[in-house]
This record gives structure tokens, C-alpha cells and sequence, in this order.
């Protein structure tokens, strides 16, 4: 799960889908990543902890971290939030960049209309109640897509 500045949509993207996974007995690995290196090391945003937690999601203890071109490797699947944070992985993954496994979150939702999750940094506390209730109809529609052939594997998202 992959936005700007690993502290709003990415930490929601990856508690989120943390919290289903589990509940599904999947044994997904499940991390987060920003492209630009501004929040490294901070926790979430305050709102993006409160939305969270008020819907049961715990990302306290998250850190920021930067995406690096090892990622694509490490990682079965990558979620870009926006289509902006998917220019940016292609230029931070250069060649070593595997094209199938990388691509829009929304279009789990939505295929093919290039969407991006709205950034809620922006705004106030309704438009983290919104982007979180995006992200866990999109979590939703992941689960079931990949839980046939997640039940045979492990996998790293």
C-alpha cells in the first residue's frame, strides 16, 4: 500500500486490510510505504488514527517509511493510492519494476477508470471518514478477488 507520505491513506490501506486478512486466516504479509521521504519515522495522522480506531482498526503503531526499488521484489502485489504515487514508484523501481504486480488500489473497485483515493490531508475529519470507508469497500473486494488462490499461498502486500 503505497501513497505520498505513508501517514494518511497507505496506514488506513494497510490496518485495514491487515484487519481482514486476518479474519479471513490469510497469512498475507501486509505493509505500507510513502514515495516521498517527508514523514519518515512519524506515526499516522492523528485524524487517520481517530477514523481507524473508531471503526476498529488499530495503526498506532505504525511508522512512516519510504518505498525503495527493493519493494518490488519483496512484494507480491503493490497498491498505489493515486496515479501520481504510481508515476513516482515507476521512477523509484526503474527497470527492476515488474509491471503486473503494481498498480492502481481503486481499480480492485473500479477497473480501468483510473481512480485515486482522495487525499484527505486536505481537508477536515469527514473526508478521513470517507477515504476510510473507500479503502474498506476496496479491502472488501480484494479479500474476496484473491482469497481462492490466497488460501494455497502466502502472499506479500
Amino acid at each position: 500500500m503505497v501513497c505520498l507520505g505513508n501517514i494518511c491513506r497507505s496506514p488506513l490501506a494497510e490496518g485495514i486490510l491487515k484487519k481482514k486478512a486476518d479474519a479471513a486466516g490469510l497469512d498475507w504479509v501486509i505493509e505500507s510505504a510513502g514515495t516521498n521521504g517527508f514523514h519518515v519515522g512519524e506515526a499516522p495522522h492523528h485524524l487517520s488514527q481517530k477514523v481507524a480506531k473508531a471503526n476498529g482498526v488499530n495503526i498506532c503503531d505504525q511508522v512512516a517509511r519510504k518505498f525503495s526499488s527493493r519493494d518490488v521484489e519483496e512484494y507480491d502485489f503493490i497498491y498505489a493510492m493515486a496515479a501520481d504515487v504510481l508515476n513516482d514508484i515507476r521512477k523509484i523501481a526503474g527497470p527492476g519494476m515488474k509491471g503486473t504486480n503494481i498498480k492502481l488500489f481503486l481499480d480492485e473497485l473500479y477497473p480501468g477508470q483510473s481512480r485515486d483515493v482522495p487525499d484527505p490531508w486536505y481537508g477536515d475529519e469527514d473526508g478521513y471518514h470517507d477515504v476510510y470507508a473507500l479503502i474498506d469497500e476496496t479491502c472488501d473486494r480484494i479479500i474476496e478477488k484473491y482469497l481462492v488462490t490466497a488460501n494455497s499461498s502466502k502472499h506479500n502486500v
